[in-house]
C-alpha cells in the first residue's frame, strides 16, 4: 500500500491520508510549490524548507533539456540536486502543450517540442519520458498526457483522451519494466492523468480507462484553466465516484485558497499551482480576510504587515508600505517576499486543514474560512 487513509470527515468527503514514497511519508492533503526548473521562481530551496513545504513539483521535459537528466542523476537525483529534503514530483511536460512557443504537434507515438531558446526540436515518446523521469529520480512521476484547452471542441477533447489513454498504457508498461530489479520500497510511483475538459461523459470515459491500467495515484488534468468553479467541482465529483477510494487524487493547477478547501471537501488529496507565485509577482496577496492588491495607493504609508494573522518572516519583518515600494519598482526582493508569503499562506492553510480533519471539525473550519475570506479584490483595491 502506497496510500493509507487515516481520518475521514463525517460531513464532507475530506480525508487525511499518508502517502508513502521511496523518500518517506507525507500526510495529505498537501500543496506543492511549483519548482519548474528545480527551483520556485525567486525562491531558494532554503525558502521552501523554512515555509515547511513538504513536497514540490518540477518539469521533467524542461529539466531534460537544461541541465539534462544525466546531470541530475549524477547529482544523486532531483532531491539532492536541489538540496530539498521533501517529496519530489515531476510532471511529464504535457502541460507544455499549453505553450505555443514550445509545443509543435503530437501523434500517437509522442509529442514534438522545440527549445524556445535555440529552436532545437525534441520528440518525446511515452517510453523516452519514463526514462527521463526515472533518471531524474523524483519520488512520483506523471504519465505523458495530452492536455486540451478549455476552448477546444468536444471532438478535439475526445481525441485528447484517446491519446492520453494510449500513452498511459505505454508509460505504465515501460515504467514497470525499468523498475523490475528495484525493491518495491525504492521504486518511483507513477500517477495517471485523466482528461475530458468539462464534458461529463468524456471525463467519465477517461477515468474508467485509467483505472483499468491501475496507477499508484490519479491526477485530474485540464481543470482550473478558466472554467467556472461549478463546472470544475462537478468534474471532481464525477471523477471521485469512479476513482478507487484507496488511491490518492491530485488536482493539477489549483491554487486558490477557497478552491482548495472546496476540492478537499470533495476528496482531493494533492495540489499544485503557479497561481500563488504568479499572483504575488503582480502584487496580489492572500490574507486571512481575502486577497489584496498591494499596489493600491492606500498602502503607500501603511506600516502594518500584509496579514496580522500570518506568522511568515515577511509579515513579521516588513510593512505593506515597503512591500508596495518593492513591487512597484519591480525589485527581485519584492518578488521573493510576496511569493514567499503567498506560498506560506497556502501551506499553513493546509496544515490547519489536516489538523481540522483529525479533530473532526473540517466542515466547521471551511465554513468559517469562507465567511471571512473575500475571494475578490474590491474596486477600491484595484
Amino acid at each position: 500500500m502506497t496510500f493509507k487513509i487515516l481520518y475521514k470527515d463525517k460531513k464532507t468527503n475530506a480525508r487525511l491520508g499518508l502517502l508513502t514514497t521511496k523518500s518517506g511519508d507525507i500526510e495529505t492533503p498537501f500543496f506543492m510549490p511549483v519548482a519548474t526548473k528545480a527551483t520556485a521562481k525567486y525562491l531558494s530551496t532554503d525558502d521552501l524548507i523554512s515555509m515547511k513545504a513538504k513536497a514540490s513539483i518540477s518539469n521533467a521535459f524542461l529539466l531534460s533539456v537544461r541541465p539534462n537528466s544525466e546531470t541530475i542523476r549524477n547529482a544523486g537525483g532531483l532531491s539532492k540536486f536541489m538540496s530539498f529534503n521533501g517529496i519530489t514530483f515531476t510532471d511529464s511536460g504535457g502541460f507544455q502543450m499549453y505553450s505555443p512557443h514550445i509545443y509543435l504537434k503530437s501523434n500517437d507515438s509522442g509529442v514534438f517540442f522545440k527549445d524556445p531558446l535555440n529552436g532545437e526540436k525534441f520528440f518525446i515518446t511515452p517510453e523516452k519520458n519514463m526514462k527521463i523521469q526515472l533518471e531524474i529520480g523524483a519520488d512520483v512521476a506523471m504519465c505523458l498526457d495530452t492536455m486540451p484547452l478549455l476552448e477546444h471542441s468536444k471532438s478535439a477533447i475526445t481525441e485528447a483522451v484517446r491519446k492520453t489513454t494510449l500513452w498511459a498504457k505505454k508509460c505504465k508498461e515501460i515504467h514497470n519494466n525499468l523498475q523490475k530489479k528495484i525493491s518495491k520500497n525504492k521504486r518511483q510511483l507513477l500517477f495517471g492523468i485523466t482528461q475530458g475538459g468539462i464534458y461529463s461523459d468524456i471525463r467519465e470515459l477517461s477515468v474508467k480507462q485509467l483505472v483499468e491500467i491501475n496507477f499508484d495515484g490519479y491526477a485530474l488534468g485540464g481543470l482550473a484553466l478558466g472554467e467556472s468553479k461549478e463546472e470544475e467541482y462537478k468534474m471532481i465529483e464525477i471523477s471521485k465516484l469512479l476513482l478507487p477510494e484507496e488511491k490518492p487524487v491530485y488536482l493539477m493547477g489549483a491554487g486558490n485558497p477557497l478552491e482548495l478547501l472546496e476540492a478537499i471537501s470533495r476528496g482531493i488529496d494533492i495540489f499544485d499551482s503557479r497561481f500563488p507565485t504568479k499572483s504575488a509577482r503582480r502584487g496580489t496577496l492572500f490574507t486571512s480576510k481575502g486577497r489584496i492588491s498591494i499596489s493600491n495607493q492606500k498602502y503607500k504609508f501603511d506600516k502594518s504587515p500584509i496579514d496580522f494573522s500570518c506568522s511568515c518572516f515577511v509579515c513579521k519583518n516588513y510593512s505593506k508600505s515597503y512591500i508596495r515600494h518593492l513591487v512597484s519598482q519591480e525589485e527581485g526582493s519584492g518578488m521573493r517576499l510576496t511569493s514567499y508569503h503567498n506560498l506560506f499562506f497556502l501551506i499553513s492553510l493546509l496544515e490547519k486543514v489536516r489538523d481540522a480533519i483529525k479533530k473532526g471539525s473540517f466542515n466547521h473550519f471551511k465554513e468559517k474560512f469562507k465567511k471571512t475570506y473575500k475571494d475578490y479584490i474590491n474596486i477600491e483595491e484595484k
